[in-house]
């Protein structure tokens, strides 16, 4: 159902097409504002202070406006594909959680509604109110048939402990044109749409029965029906979610790639939002010999500014030295609802309360009938991707704002690096990567596809070295298909977010199972030696050397540090380990070449410890390991592993002619790292 948007928390928002791309290409402004804009330039934000490019914005001739969300999915024939007689309509659904008016099925002269689960229906205007409920969650068979100028309605559940079972009938026909045929919405699209699972979908018609299929994988577009030689076509409006448990599933496996049948349904929500279609208000072309960076369109209105960010990226190498951008982790976190009543705010943010006030979610977030949220596009705002952002739950600088902070660090210390994308190496592997000495990482390379951790771990094989300077990095699977990415959360992680049902985890892009890269053999143990430890939003802590530090292998790291003690100040918590840290486990992983270089200790009662860790020595064991853990690997490619194993470590760093250890320390790797003979 569209509705304006709602700039009450931000007066601009938008996205660009696409959202990385290289020099020497366009990329295109897609915005809604409520005011006048005055200006439309490009900023770049990873250079110390926001340095205007006099690079020329070509308007497209669809001026900025007012635009419209469009939310919830629904399934549709078109009325072009129904020039053919049809007799009935037969499908299974699954109804979740559906308050107010809804429509369950909607075609020509027939309404099959919903109000607060109770079954209205109407027939040429004519509305009856059973004053039945049909039962949720549960399968339930709907079957309509016409004939002899009279309408039947026969609905049936599968519940052996709970039987439901309707029939109704009209003594008037049902005559299915003009108009489309709907699934979960109405023909007008006037009232928010049916949170419900729908599968085996089909028609009776002159020529024969049509069905169609929901296959397991994420189709590109319309389904095609089968049984008779006219192909009608079925399209999923605004991106439900495919892969899920059907009618047919009975417990018996969980891969969706051995019994595709028991996996031939779709999700649909009130609140999912597909891609958006909204007009290029400009285009810029970017100059051939634009430097890569993180960069900005400006839109200037009589109230202020807001920036829209995307990246230029490296088509060739020019240092020895590629900085990774997590865009997998900022897409993840964007739009994050954060509600009230389950989380206290430090702050307020005006990406956040946008978010709320536009039924935006993120891949963190939950769907209004308690389903995770599980994919998203690029194209839409990403009202929370802002260079001065602060993270409601925290109150402080989080993602996006903390790598620029790392990446004008290496700027004002003459660090050359080169920039490309998470998903450019999804595409690209290996080969992406091939003549750079070191891959270095942002403050949260959370999320990750098989594709890009398997491309490391050959980089790193092949002689190249990787400085991790995060915390919970390279953890939760993700797959991509052109503007989508996908999630799938695993029971593993209940208590942090939402959990998915054991048997709904496997992607719909891949069919491969989801949850974490370390439930599939890969992932950060067997990469990185180290994995998420402790989580807090409270004081961050310093790290202090170990004895391990002073061996010659690692010695050199720490040159100019001369205190034991490092990173007590910090944009992020007020110093170098926290909200996110990370620790070593030999059973889960850590190789014995691991060296644990540094520690901090003394993390506040509030922190948690990582719910997926088991302790031989039970609590006290585990109290033991409240803690991070700086680690260095050698590597016998030739390469190494650095990990600061901190979410708040870039956050640490000094800001301008400044310099501190924790700045020493990453200076020195990365002059070593850039140094260091290529394998």
């Amino acid at each position: 159902m569209k509705r304006p948007v709602d700039h009450g928390a931000m007066a601009v928002s938008g996205y660009t097409v696409p959202w990385h791309t290289a020099a020497g290409t366009s990329v295109g402004l897609h915005v809604s504002s409520s005011r006048q804009v005055r200006d439309i330039r490009i900023v770049r934000l990873d250079t110390p202070g926001a340095e205007p490019m006099n690079w020329r914005v070509e308007p497209t001739g669809s001026a900025v406006s007012h635009r419209d969300f469009d939310h919830g999915s629904f399934l549709r024939v078109a009325a072009t594909e129904l020039a053919t007689e049809i007799g009935g309509v037969a499908f299974e659904v699954y109804l979740t959680r559906n308050d107010g008016a809804r429509v369950l099925f909607e075609s020509g002269n027939l309404r099959l509604g919903l109000q607060d689960g109770r079954l209205t229906s109407g027939l040429d205007g004519k509305s009856l109110d059973s004053g039945v409920a049909l039962p949720a969650n549960t399968w339930l068979k709907v079957e309509i048939s016409s004939n002899d100028g009279a309408t039947v309605l026969r609905i049936d559940s599968d519940d052996l402990l709970s039987p439901f079972h309707l029939d109704h009938g009209f003594d008037l026909p049902w005559r299915p044109l003009p108009g489309d045929m709907v699934f979960g919405t109405s023909m007008a699209n006037d009232v928010r749409s049916l949170n419900a699972k729908f599968s085996a979908i089909s028609l009776q018609t002159a020529a024969g029965r049509v069905a169609w299929t929901f296959p397991t994988l994420l189709p590109s577009g319309p389904l095609a029906s089968t049984g008779t030689d006219r192909v009608l076509f079925l399209e999923t409006i605004n991106q439900p979610a495919f892969c899920m448990t059907s009618r047919r599933w009975d417990g018996s496996s969980f891969d969706p790639r051995l019994v595709p049948s028991h996996y031939d349904a779709v999700h649909c929500h009130d609140d999912d939002m597909g891609a958006l279609q909204w007009p290029a208000s400009c285009q810029l072309q970017i100059p051939a010999a634009a430097p890569p960076g993180v960069y900005a369109f400006e839109v200037g209105h009589d109230q202020g500014s807001e920036r829209i960010v995307f990246f230029i990226t490296s088509s060739a190498r020019r240092a020895p030295l590629v900085f990774l951008v997590p865009t997998a982790t900022y897409l993840a976190y964007a739009d994050e609802f954060l509600p009230a009543h389950l989380y206290e705010w430090r702050c307020e943010d005006r990406g956040h309360s946008f978010a709320i006030d536009n039924n935006l979610k993120s891949l963190y977030d939950y769907h209004n009938d308690l389903s995770g949220v599980s994919i998203c596009s690029t194209r839409k705002p990403k009202a929370t991707l802002r260079d001065d952002y602060n993270y409601p739950l925290c109150g402080c600088p989080h993602n996006l704002p903390v790598d620029l902070h790392f990446l004008r660090f290496c700027h004002s210390n003459g660090i050359a690096f080169d920039l490309i994308t998470d998903r450019d190496l999804h595409e690209r592997g290996l080969a992406g990567l091939r003549d750079y000495r070191a891959v270095i990482t942002g403050s949260h390379p959370e999320y990750m596809s098989v594709e890009m951790e398997h491309a490391l771990r050959q980089f790193a094989a092949a002689g190249g070295s990787i400085a991790y300077f995060g915390g919970n990095g390279f953890a939760g699977k993700v797959a991509f298909h052109d503007d989508l990415m996908e999630l799938r959360r695993s029971p593993l992680e209940a208590g942090r977010t939402w959990d998915g049902a054991i048997a709904e985890q496997s992607l719909s892009i891949t069919n491969q199972p989801g949850g974490y890269l370390r439930a599939s053999g890969r992932g950060e143990f067997s990469l990185t030696g180290v994995a998420i430890s402790l989580m807090g939003f409270d004081g961050a802590r310093p790290f202090t050397r170990t004895p391990e530090s002073r061996q010659p292998s690692a010695a050199w790291l720490f040159d100019g540090v001369t205190s034991e003690t490092f990173g007590d100040d910090g944009i992020v918590l007020g110093g170098a380990a926290g909200y996110e840290v990370d620790a070593t486990d030999p059973h889960l992983g850590t190789s014995p070449e691991t060296m644990v270089i540094a520690r901090a200790t003394g993390f506040p009662d509030s922190f948690v410890h990582d719910a997926t860790r088991w302790y031989e020595g039970g609590d006290s064991e585990r109290d033991g390991r409240c803690c991070a853990e700086m680690t260095l690997r050698h590597l016998p490619s030739g390469g190494l592993i650095f990990c600061a194993s901190s979410v708040a470590w870039c956050g640490a760093l000094p800001a301008g002619d400044a310099m501190n250890d924790v700045g020493r320390i990453t200076k020195n790797l990365l002059a070593h790292l850039a140094a260091k003979t290529s394998q």
